[in-house]
Order: structure tokens, then sequence, then C-alpha cells
């Protein structure tokens, strides 16, 4: 099972996907994003731009830490602290760089 979330501007337009393993969803959860990345809508998050903020500060606090994340790395390889790093890094970017777009996500 895995996560895919778009940034859309015009349907069904996509400006940005990616997908990541639900195996994560314990680490975004410690990082306190879990709801922005896996249920944006029913927070109230439909624009990138809402997603700015808090994936800035989760970010911040993945890189302040790496063992207390890396403790969360799933056993079997299949969602690593390595590996959702980056992919945090590459949606913050494109929701900056996309502010508009309409945010998704498919679980």
């Amino acid at each position: 099972m895995s996560l895919d979330v778009y940034l859309e501007v015009v349907m069904p337009t996509n400006v940005y996907s990616a997908n990541i393993t639900h195996n994560l969803n314990a680490m975004a959860a410690e990082a306190d994003i879990c709801n922005e990345l896996w249920r944006p809508e029913e927070i109230g998050i439909t624009k990138a731009h809402q997603l700015i903020e808090p994936l800035t500060k989760g970010l911040a606090l993945l890189k302040s830490d790496p063992a207390r994340f890396e403790a969360l790395n799933a056993k079997n390889g299949w969602g690593l602290y390595k590996n959702f790093v980056p992919w945090v890094e590459d949606y913050l970017e494109a929701c900056k760089e996309n502010p508009e777009a309409d945010v998704r996500a498919s679980r």
C-alpha cells in the first residue's frame, strides 16, 4: 500500500505527483505532518500554499533529530527516514512553486 499525492492546476493536469509507502505514516505522525500528507481534505487543506507552513515545520523537526525518526524505520526496509526526508523536501518545493495548485491525496 502507498500514498499518492498530487498538485493539480486544472483537472486533470498534474503539476506534481509523488508516491511513498504507507509504512512512513508513523514517522509522519511523529513529525506532525501525517494528516497534511495522508488526509489533507479532512483538515481543510485544498491548496498547495496551505501545506507550506506545516511541511516546513515537519521537515525541520525530521532533520533536527534523525535518530528519533530513524527508530521508526520500517523493519522490512520499505519506509526509511533516508527516503522520507527528500520526499518531503521535494513535495514542499513543489508546493512553493505551485501555491495555487489543488491538493489531492489518494490512499
